[in-house]
């Protein structure tokens, strides 16, 4: 009997990128779930951002995302990235811009892996590497009428 390591399923897929966007429409978790399905990984790890009511100790109203136009392009460079350095079976990123009220979804990231441990880290590398430098930019409108513009996510 072969070891574990040695089943194809262990290794990372050859086109494990599914699907990057960015786009000014609701997010769908039933979409970056589906896209990041697959036989082979036995962890799934998700993760959702929304728009919180509060910031700084203020409250917020509601929020704007708007990004460069290279944006997409740079969530694919750190997909490729993370799929690099993980057995990533399958991933899945998209961002929203646009006028969001609390409680939208603002980003959706999942990553697939043949384990869970794999997962969480991936996962957790890929939402900490989008939001450090992908150019998207948040502007906060708090209930008090002030304003705040926050840089890459």
């Amino acid at each position: 009997m072969a070891a574990i390591d040695e089943h194809p399923g262990e290794r990372a897929a050859q086109d494990p990128i599914k699907l990057i966007a960015v786009r000014d429409t609701p997010l769908s978790l039933d979409e970056v779930f589906k896209a990041v399905g697959d036989d082979a990984a036995g962890g799934t790890a998700l993760f959702v951002g929304t728009v919180r009511n509060h910031d700084g100790g203020a409250d917020v109203d509601a929020l704007g995302y708007s990004c460069h136009p290279s944006a997409e392009a740079e969530m694919r460079r750190i997909a490729e990235k993370v799929a690099a350095e993980y057995p990533v079976r399958a991933l899945a990123a998209v961002h929203r811009v646009g006028e969001l009220a609390v409680g939208d979804l603002a980003v959706v990231v999942a990553v697939s892996c043949p384990h869970r441990g794999e997962a969480f880290e991936a996962c957790r590398k890929l939402i900490d590497d989008l939001k450090h430098d992908v150019p998207i930019w948040k502007h906060q409108k708090f209930s008090d009428g002030t304003e705040e513009w926050v840089g890459a996510c």
